[in-house]
């Protein structure tokens, strides 16, 4: 079956890729002559592309130019790749260094989610649920206790401002979460058992920008029965010297 051609949104695409290579706004005109669409046709483009957020309109010059969420795109696509490609090395080295099979991921706050940016696995790591793209409640996976303790207390309560938001999860409560994460900052990293997944557990140790924001989180994930509590401690301290490199990288201090 051959792929739909679905033509207004290979215009609408078109009308972009124009539009970034202009130094300013340009008039629809121009836009229909260009892209050889019919000047209706073009219209009614630009006009549901205003209304979706991604052209913005400028009366006073008949003309039409990107909006900032267009600018956002592209630069937070940038910035993930940046910090994917930073973290592979450090990822595909945890893997390799770790005592038991085990599968690394790095994932990134959005919101009060974790969203999985990157993974490092080796030939016998164990299938999990964190694979690029996908998301979780933070407070539910070591990567995002982790960053939550990463935090200051006013901007955990903003996240997550009432016990109703942690239904359902563990811990249940604003007060269990403020002990939890208090405990993930005395200890320098976090760890879920068996939230996620019953069979697996996880550490994990957050990585910090420049400016001190805990811009990502370095886990391990691993089947419980393969390693005894003792060694949890190893493996948090492997993942909090992996977050300190990251950091390094980031230009944290």
């Amino acid at each position: 079956m051959g792929v739909p051609r679905m033509p207004a949104a290979r215009s609408a695409l078109r009308v972009l890729a124009l539009l970034a290579e202009q130094p300013g706004p340009v008039r629809a005109s121009t836009i229909a002559r260009e892209l050889d669409l019919p000047r209706s046709s073009a219209y009614q483009l630009l006009q549901v592309m205003r209304d979706e957020g991604f052209l913005v309109h400028y009366p006073e010059l008949g003309a039409w130019g990107p909006s900032a969420r267009v600018q956002q795109i592209g630069s937070r696509v940038a910035a993930a790749t940046r910090l994917e490609r930073l973290a592979q090395p450090i990822l595909d080295a945890l893997v390799r260094a770790a005592p038991v099979p085990a599968t690394s991921h790095l994932a990134v706050l959005a919101g009060s989610d974790v969203a999985y940016a990157g993974r490092g696995e080796g030939p016998r790591s164990p299938a999990t649920v964190s694979r690029v793209g996908v998301r979780l409640p933070a407070v539910r996976t070591a990567t995002g206790r982790a960053m939550l303790a990463a935090l200051g207390v006013d901007q955990v309560r903003a996240l997550i401002p009432h016990d109703r938001d942690l239904a359902g999860e563990r811990p249940a409560t604003r007060a269990a979460l403020t002990t939890l994460l208090a405990g993930v900052r005395g200890r320098g990293w976090a760890r879920e058992d068996g939230e996620v997944d019953a069979a697996y557990g996880s550490v994990a140790a957050a990585a910090r920008d420049a400016a001190g924001y805990p811009a990502a989180a370095v886990g391990l994930t691993f089947r419980q029965a393969a390693l005894g509590p003792e060694a949890w401690d190893a493996l948090g301290a492997r993942c909090a010297a992996a977050a300190a490199e990251l950091t390094r990288r980031l230009g944290g201090g």
